[in-house]
C-alpha cells in the first residue's frame, strides 16, 4: 500500500516541465526502443533532424506519481492511450509541458485516472498533446495473481468481427520485448516494467511490458508510411487490452480503412493494433494521419 491517502480529483494540476529535444535525447529514444528512422538524425523535410513524434512517449510517468495514482498501487495497469499531434519538431527545440487531470470513471472492478499531459515548443505553440488512462483495482487482496498468463490467453481467445478489405496494410514494425530493451525504456529503476521480482510483488507473474512501448511501435510504423503527415496532424486511440510479457515478441500493424477529404487535403483512417507471434492482441484502437 503507498502511504499516500487519495487526492485524485478533476482539475488537479500537475506541474510542468522542462525538456531539450537534442541529438542526445533522439539517441536514448533510439536506444530505448529500436527506432532508428534517419530523419531522426539526417535531413528531414523540415531541412535538419526532427525528433520523433513520441519523444516523449513517458510523460505521465513524469508527473509525481503520488500527486495523480490512487494509494493502491497492487495491480494497476494502463489501459488505454490517445494522442494527437499538431506540430513536427526540429531537433533541437526546447519542449515544456503540464499535465492536470481530466477524468475519473469506474470501469468493471477498477477505479481509471486520466492525466492529460500537453507539449509545447520555445515559442508557446502546442505541438501535441496525450491523455493517459491508468487503472486501479477497488478490490482484492494483495498477495493474489492479478492477470495471469494461462488467463490473459483466454481472454484473448474471443473471435472478432471481419472487418472487410482493407485500402491498405501498412508495412508491419516487429520487436522483442526482451529485458534488455525493457530495462532501456522503462528504467533505470528497478520496477514491474523490467524486473520478474517487482512484478510479482504487484501480482504479476512476469514483467509486464511498459503499454507506452507498443505504442512507439505503432508510432513507428504509422511515420515511415505517412512521415510529416502522422509527425504533424497524426491521432490515435489505443486501447491496451491484453498483457505482453517480458521476452515475447510484438508486432505493430495497421490497415487503412477510409479517406476523407480534410480542406485541400486528404486524411487515411486505420485501424491499429499490436499482436504476439501467435495472433494474441496486446492493443486495438484506431489512428488516422494526413496524406501528402
Amino acid at each position: 500500500m503507498a502511504e499516500w491517502d487519495d487526492d485524485s480529483y478533476v482539475g488537479k494540476y500537475l506541474g510542468r516541465h522542462e525538456y531539450l529535444a537534442d541529438a542526445a535525447m533522439v539517441a536514448q529514444y533510439t536506444r530505448a526502443t529500436g527506432d532508428a528512422n534517419p530523419w531522426y538524425t539526417g535531413p528531414s523535410p523540415l531541412g535538419g533532424p526532427v525528433a520523433p513524434a513520441l519523444l516523449l512517449h513517458s510523460e505521465q510517468y513524469a508527473f509525481r506519481l503520488r500527486d495523480w495514482y490512487l494509494p493502491k498501487l497492487y495491480g494497476n495497469l494502463h489501459i488505454k492511450q490517445e494522442w494527437e499531434l499538431f506540430r513536427a519538431v526540429p531537433v533541437g527545440t526546447r519542449l515544456w509541458t503540464h499535465g492536470m487531470i481530466v477524468d475519473r470513471y469506474l470501469r468493471k472492478d477498477r477505479d481509471v485516472v486520466v492525466l492529460e499531459f500537453c507539449v509545447f515548443d520555445e515559442g508557446d505553440v502546442m505541438v501535441s498533446r496525450g491523455r493517459c488512462h491508468q487503472s486501479f483495482l477497488r478490490d482484492g487482496a494483495e498477495g493474489a495473481e492479478v492477470v495471469g498468463k494461462e488467463q490473459a490467453a483466454r481472454k484473448a481467445a474471443r473471435p472478432e468481427e471481419p472487418a472487410g478489405e482493407p485500402l491498405e496494410v501498412l508495412e508491419p514494425v516487429r520487436r522483442v520485448a526482451d529485458l534488455d530493451l525493457c530495462m532501456a525504456f522503462s528504467g533505470p529503476k528497478r520496477n514491474y516494467h523490467n524486473d520478474r521480482e517487482e512484478a510479482r510483488k504487484l501480482g504479476f507473474p512476469d514483467v509486464v511490458v511498459q503499454g507506452t512501448l507498443s505504442t512507439v511501435f505503432i508510432s513507428e510504423m504509422l511515420t515511415n508510411r505517412f512521415g510529416l503527415g502522422w509527425l504533424a496532424g497524426g491521432r490515435m486511440s489505443l486501447n491496451l487490452i491484453n498483457v505482453l510479457w517480458g521476452g515475447e515478441a510484438v508486432t505493430a500493424r495497421g490497415a487503412v480503412r477510409a479517406i476523407t477529404p480534410e480542406g485541400r487535403r486528404r486524411r487515411a483512417h486505420l485501424d491499429v493494433w499490436t499482436e504476439k507471434d501467435d495472433g494474441t492482441k496486446t492493443i486495438a484502437g484506431t489512428a488516422s494521419a494526413l496524406l501528402a
